[in-house]
């Protein structure tokens, strides 16, 4: 998205764009030396400066001959708009709060997005009142660790199934066997069980696939996979040589596999 199109999303019109835009490289100017470095028709551009001084984007001076107009700077245009948009959010989220009633019914919800799982993600971290447990990829450590850090200072207990190379230290945490991670295709999984009442499973990063259910019985397993994976990789961290070689080769390979890496 180019300058142009980015002004557009704040309400300017095309034409508010392209005056604006050039005012910033040539000012003061005349409404005519505007029109003519902008590309606007000579008919618009006094009805988009207009528009532009009511919003508080552009300031005129009267000259003796001319009408000369500059662009108030960026910074202060922009805090504006930041401090109107942050507003008219506080003044939504205080309307839309009283009328919605969250209902667990059970249900699977699915939708996309790493962005918006992450986000849910978030949400969950910070509801949390008793334990997280958590399957996280080296991007969702980046992403989530300020949320974990903060749920890990209000007592809440952290179980964390690392799948890369990420450092935290918050909690019980393994790291699972890079070649066990390959071969079930967990490189990109996200999966967070909040309070043994939530969970949420995610796959992929370029194309997200994300599911959120708080029905008893896939909590439970969700759980109990991350449960018994922290439980499982304790154990393995403490095997020693004589235990190794008593283990199938494939599960030997898994293992040994991980103490070269």
């Amino acid at each position: 998205m180019d300058v142009l199109e980015q002004l557009t999303t704040l309400g300017f019109t095309e034409y508010e764009a392209k005056v604006y835009l050039a005012l910033l490289q040539e000012h003061p100017a005349t409404g005519y030396q505007i029109g003519k470095l902008a590309g606007v028709p000579r008919s618009m551009v006094y009805e988009a400066l207009g528009r532009l001084e009511a919003r508080g984007a552009v300031l005129k001076s009267f000259d003796e001959k001319a009408t000369l107009y500059r662009p108030v700077s960026p910074d202060i245009l922009l805090d504006r708009y930041e401090q109107r948009v942050r507003q008219r959010v506080a003044d939504l989220r205080s309307s839309l709060a009283p009328l919605y009633r969250r209902h667990d019914e059970g249900r699977l919800w699915t939708f996309s997005g790493r962005r918006e799982a992450l986000h849910y993600a978030r949400e969950m971290i910070e509801r949390a009142h008793i334990e997280l447990l958590l399957v996280l990829t080296d991007d969702d450590v980046a992403e989530l660790r300020e949320a974990l850090t903060a749920a890990h200072a209000r007592g809440v207990r952290l179980g964390v199934i690392l799948t890369g190379n990420a450092p935290f230290d918050l909690g019980q945490v393994v790291r699972h066997p890079h070649l066990e991670t390959t071969l079930h295709q967990m490189e990109e999984t996200l999966m967070i069980v909040a309070d043994d009442r939530e969970c949420l499973i995610a796959s992929g990063h370029a194309t997200t696939s994300a599911t959120v259910t708080t029905n008893p019985n896939l909590v439970s397993l969700a759980h109990q996979f991350v449960w018994m994976e922290l439980f499982a990789q304790r154990i393995f961290a403490r095997l020693g040589e004589d235990l190794l070689a008593r283990l199938d080769p494939d599960d030997r390979r898994i293992l040994q596999h991980e103490e070269n890496a």
